[in-house]
C-alpha cells in the first residue's frame, strides 16, 4: 500500500537521523572561585549540627551558630590609599619655567639670585605669582567682611602679620579677630584722608602726610621710648608731643611720602571734641587704594578681653574657702583691684616676720609654707650652737588664698612662702586696698 507524501517524510527524516554520529564529548567547564568568598567557612557554615533536627532547642541553636559564622564567609579587604602625586609642585615649577620663558628679568644685580645658584638651588623668581596673591589680597578686602569665607578671612590676617607696625604692638589672637573687620577704600588722587577713627594701611599709590608726629598705636605706656616709631611710615598729630625734644630727632620731612605697605592713624577711640581740634591727615598724591582698621572694632576687642578676664577672676575668687558667701557686688569690687602676677619656681613670696605687701588668690601652681624654728647642735666639743632651720609646715594649693590678714591688720607673717613651682596668682597690692 503506497504511503502518503508527508508520514513518507517523517519516516525518511527518522532515519536519517538515526544514521548521524552523535557529537563529540565536551568537558563541564570549570567554576572560577570567588576572591571574596571564604570557601571553607562556607564548607562548614553548610555542615552545622542541628539544621534538620525535629528538636526546637538544636534548630534555634543551629540558627543562631549560622548566624554568627556567616560574615566570616565574606572576604574583606583592606582598601588601599591612592598614591599621592606632587602635581602642584610640579605645576608651579612648570609655571615658573613658562614665566622666566616670557618674561626674563635682568637679575644681574639681584645678589639673592646669584646665592641662591651657588647653592644650587631653584631661583625663586616669581613676580606674577606674589602680583596674583596680593590682587586676591584687594579683592578680598573689596568684599564686606561678612560675607568672606573661612578662606579669605585667612589670607587677610596672613598679609596683617606682615605689616611691623601691626605686629609690634598686637599679638596673632588679636590680629586674627581684627582681620575680621578691616575693609579697604579707593581714594582719589588729591583726597584728604582724615585717620581719626582708625589705623590705615596704604596698599597702591602714593601720599604725603599733613601731619608728621609719631604716636603709639594702643595704650598702654607713657614713656618716652613708647613714641619711638617701629618705622618712619606712621604719622599722627600729637602737640605736646612736637614741641618736645624728641620730636626735633624723630620728626621726617614735610617732603617724605607714604608709599606701599606705609602705615598712619591710631587703633585708639578719640573723644568727638578732641578728634575736631586734632586731625591726624595725609593727602593722596595717586589714586590709592587704602586698607582700613577701624579703632571701634579694636575697642571691641579689648572690651571683650576686661569682660573675659572679669569672668576668669570672678571664678577664681569664688572658688577660694572665705570667699564663697560672699556677695556678688563685693567680689566685683574686688575684681577692679586685681591684678595678674607670675613667679618662678623657688621664689620667697614673704618672709616670717614681715608684713606681706599684697593679698595673693593662687590661680595656678603651689606655694610651700615654712616655720621658722630656732634650735640647738650639738659639737663634737660638747658644746652647744644655736641653729635657725625652716620646717615644712603645710602648702598653699590653687584656688586658695592668703595674706589677708597680715594686709588689713599690719601684722607680721608668722611663716615663710615659698613657690614650688611656677605660680599665677591675682593679687591685690596693699596701696590700692587702701586708698578702695
Amino acid at each position: 500500500m503506497p504511503m502518503s507524501s508527508l508520514p513518507a517524510a517523517i519516516l525518511s527524516h527518522m532515519t536519517a537521523i538515526n544514521n548521524v554520529p552523535p557529537p563529540p564529548l565536551h568537558s563541564i567547564p570549570n567554576l572560577k572561585k570567588s576572591k571574596h568568598i571564604n570557601y571553607g567557612q562556607l564548607n562548614a557554615l553548610c555542615h552545622i549540627r542541628g539544621q534538620h533536627s525535629r528538636s526546637m532547642s538544636n534548630i534555634l541553636s543551629a540558627h543562631d551558630t549560622f548566624m554568627k559564622q556567616y560574615p566570616k564567609v565574606f572576604l574583606h579587604q583592606k582598601p588601599r590609599l591612592p598614591k599621592l602625586f606632587k602635581q602642584e609642585e610640579q605645576r608651579e615649577l612648570n609655571e615658573g619655567k613658562e614665566e622666566s620663558q616670557h618674561q626674563q628679568p635682568d637679575d644681574s644685580n639681584n645678589i639673592a639670585v646669584h646665592v641662591q645658584r651657588a647653592h644650587g638651588g631653584h631661583i625663586l623668581y616669581r613676580p606674577k605669582r606674589a602680583t596674583e596673591k596680593f590682587e586676591e589680597f584687594l579683592a578680598i578686602l573689596k568684599k564686606l567682611p561678612i560675607h568672606r569665607t573661612p578662606y579669605e578671612h585667612k589670607t587677610v590676617w596672613k598679609f596683617l602679620k606682615t605689616i611691623p607696625d601691626l605686629t609690634f604692638q598686637l599679638n596673632d589672637k588679636h590680629l586674627k579677630t581684627l582681620s575680621k573687620t578691616v575693609f579697604s577704600e579707593t581714594w582719589l588722587k588729591g583726597s584728604t584722608v582724615v585717620a581719626n577713627d582708625g589705623f590705615y594701611v596704604i596698599l597702591k599709590g602714593l601720599a604725603r602726610p599733613q601731619t608728621n608726629v609719631y604716636k603709639n598705636l594702643i595704650e598702654g605706656s607713657d614713656s618716652p621710648d613708647s613714641f619711638i616709631p617701629q618705622s618712619f611710615h606712621s604719622f599722627i598729630w600729637s602737640e605736646e608731643f612736637k614741641n618736645s625734644t624728641l620730636a626735633e630727632m624723630y620728626l621726617p620731612s614735610y617732603d617724605s611720602m607714604l608709599s606701599k605697605w606705609s602705615t598712619f592713624g591710631t587703633l585708639e577711640v578719640i573723644p568727638q571734641i578732641e578728634s575736631e581740634t586734632q586731625m591726624f591727615s595725609v593727602v593722596t598724591e595717586d589714586d590709592c587704594e587704602i586698607l582700613k582698621i577701624p579703632a571701634k572694632g579694636y575697642a571691641k576687642i579689648k572690651e571683650e578681653k576686661i569682660k573675659l578676664e572679669n569672668m576668669q577672676k570672678l571664678k577664681l575668687i569664688r572658688m577660694c574657702p572665705y570667699y564663697e558667701e560672699w556677695p556678688t557686688l563685693s567680689i566685683y569690687e574686688l575684681i577692679a583691684l586685681l591684678k595678674w602676677k607670675k613667679f618662678p619656681p623657688g621664689h620667697v613670696i614673704v618672709e616670717s616676720g614681715n608684713i606681706i605687701s599684697f593679698v595673693g588668690y593662687i590661680n595656678s601652681g603651689c606655694c610651700n609654707i615654712y616655720r621658722s624654728i630656732i634650735g640647738f647642735v650639738k659639737l663634737r666639743s660638747n658644746k652647744v650652737k644655736r641653729s635657725q632651720k625652716l620646717v615644712y609646715m603645710g602648702k598653699l594649693k590653687e584656688k586658695e588664698s592668703f595674706g589677708e590678714i597680715s594686709v588689713l591688720l599690719q601684722v607680721p607673717f608668722t611663716c615663710t612662702i615659698i613657690t614650688k613651682k611656677e605660680v599665677e596668682m591675682a593679687v591685690i597690692e596693699d596701696k590700692d586696698l587702701f586708698v578702695a
